[in-house]
């Protein structure tokens, strides 16, 4: 379906959610980054972008000159979502910790033997959120690309994140999601080895698009995540963002601080979804987290 060249921004909706709508769909924008190039999608309607990945995302001003690219871009006949690659090229992905409850409990609950479950209760409550670098396009990878475990791990988990994307000037531009693969014994041993447990080849997965958004999303979009082995559910769990303690905002504000990200940069939210104790991911289980306005990321466990 051809573009209708009325199309606009508009501010309504989904909180807020900044989006681009045509008369015939009126349906929130989402990009996605391919072989083709950088594809703006809404609804059946899909464009291809002069710009680069890069190009689009650092510098400030996105609607403005999203609107423009979408004008003078060359529409598709059709568009897979299969074809979206990771979302990254030359952003950073940070993370924050024991942003829900769900989390705290159970970061305090695997580091009590090491004596540092105190830690996560006081990083709960206190002002300064927890944040820590999670990886780059060396790192991540992107949805239907394989997910890795350490090898030197016993006991490791998927972690389902809303992400959120800011360009170089630390506005939020949109949203994504994630999975925050992490190991918990690991860094339930010590919690100064964190960065073992998280930063290693395939430990992050993002995408499939990005949801064009200069607005946090409702407190009530539900995050929903299924393991799957051997063709049958071994878990399933959802949960809401009413349940994150801190602002999207506030968590990037803390981000920002003394940091520069001329590419832009992808924060990790926290995950409220936590397998009980006695799971952990194999080879070949399958990943799937879904957040409905943007769909589903799914990842096999090399």
């Amino acid at each position: 379906m051809p573009l209708n060249r009325e199309s606009v921004f508009v501010d309504g909706g989904f909180g807020g959610l900044l989006q681009w709508r045509t008369p015939a769909n009126g349906e929130p924008m989402l990009l996605y980054r391919t072989q083709r190039g950088v594809i703006a999608a809404t609804g059946n309607d899909h464009v291809l972008l002069a710009e680069s990945w890069d190009s689009l995302i650092g510098p400030p001003g996105l609607p403005e000159r999203l609107d423009r690219l979408v004008a003078q871009g060359t529409p598709q006949a059709a568009f897979d979502a299969g074809e979206a690659l990771l979302p990254l090229v030359s952003q950073e992905v940070w993370a924050a910790g024991v942003t829900y409850y769900r989390s705290r409990d159970a970061r305090m609950a695997e580091s009590e033997q090491a004596g540092g479950d105190s830690f996560y209760d006081r990083v709960y409550t206190a002002p300064r959120p927890e944040l820590f670098f999670k990886g780059s396009a060396r790192t991540a990878v992107g949805p239907g690309a394989e997910i890795a475990i350490r090898s030197d791990a016993s006991w490791n988990v998927p972690e389902p994140e809303l992400v959120l994307l800011a360009d170089s000037s630390g506005a939020l531009i949109g949203c994504t999601i994630g999975n925050d693969v992490s190991s918990r014994d690991i860094e339930g041993e010590n919690p100064l080895y964190l960065p073992q447990a998280k930063v290693y080849d395939r430990s992050c997965a993002l995408g499939p698009g990005v949801l064009v958004s200069a607005e946090p999303l409702p407190a009530s979009t539900a995050i929903s995540l299924e393991i799957g082995r051997g063709g049958e559910t071994v878990f399933a769990g959802s949960t809401t963002l009413a349940e994150l303690k801190r602002t999207p905002q506030e968590l990037l504000a803390y981000l920002y601080r003394d940091n520069s990200f001329p590419h832009g940069c992808y924060l990790m939210t926290g995950t409220g979804i936590v397998p009980p104790d006695g799971f952990t991911l194999a080879a070949g289980d399958r990943v799937a987290i879904t957040i409905p306005v943007i769909g589903t990321l799914a990842n096999r466990v090399a």
